[in-house]
């Protein structure tokens, strides 16, 4: 049964912008997972929704957003700004880091698709901050010059029918130097439509973010006690 969850809109004010957000926090929270989202998606992707509510359930802490305003996301190009979405992943990251229910709260990130790239980037920036991430069919290749700076374990799952986007992960995965794992979900294309598929990645990605989450926090209670 899932502990009893705080669920609230939250807006986050950074320099002169504000975005939206959706904040979760089970009691006794092992972790927060922030989402990025991929190319003209938002904090209302059901299918990230999906994935959120199984971490919910495992007791993982999680924030859906709105990587871009309402007018940044009229133009088009912006959806495909890597840069742009690094460094308002950064931004958001920070202002979790100092919110009352989640500032002490290990941190990981799930990215989707192009998501995927700015959350690489991001705990490339944060280094050991970042606890865990996973990419779902995602497009890690937009960030290969920072993978070896990430020391996030991290989980790359893609459908075994995206062919191309299997190639792409392969060769980003050479390039982390971390604890790593790529799993390919057989019969499964890359938004993971099919029956049941959706549901194998939010499970291996709620026992990634767990594990690594409860490491972390047994290590906080440890240095707590001495």
């Amino acid at each position: 049964m899932m502990s009893k969850l705080t669920d609230r809109q939250v807006t986050i004010k950074l320099d002169g912008l504000t975005l939206n957000g959706n904040l979760s926090v089970p009691a006794n929270a092992l972790g927060i997972v922030i989402f990025s989202h991929g190319s003209g998606s938002s904090r209302l992707s059901p299918r990230n929704n999906y994935v959120a509510q199984m971490l919910q359930e495992k007791g993982l802490a999680t924030l859906l957003f709105d990587l871009l305003t309402e007018v940044e996301d009229r133009l088009f190009q912006n959806r495909f700004n890597i840069d742009l979405l690094t460094m308002r992943l950064i931004d958001v990251t920070q202002w979790v880091q100092h919110q009352k229910e989640t500032k002490d709260l290990p941190i990981g990130y799930f990215g989707a698709s192009t998501g995927a790239a700015s959350a690489l980037r991001a705990a490339a920036f944060y280094g050991e901050d970042i606890k865990a991430v996973v990419s779902r069919g995602g497009r890690p290749d937009l960030a290969l010059d920072d993978l070896s700076r990430v020391t996030a374990p991290t989980l790359f799952v893609v459908g075994g029918w995206d062919k191309v986007v299997i190639e792409l992960n392969e060769k980003a995965f050479e390039k982390l130097q971390c604890e790593r794992k790529l799993e390919i979900i057989p019969h499964a294309t890359h938004l993971f439509e099919e029956a049941g598929k959706l549901a194998k990645v939010a499970n291996l990605s709620a026992e990634w973010f767990a594990d690594h989450m409860q490491i972390q926090k047994e290590e906080q209670n440890v240095q707590r006690s001495n």
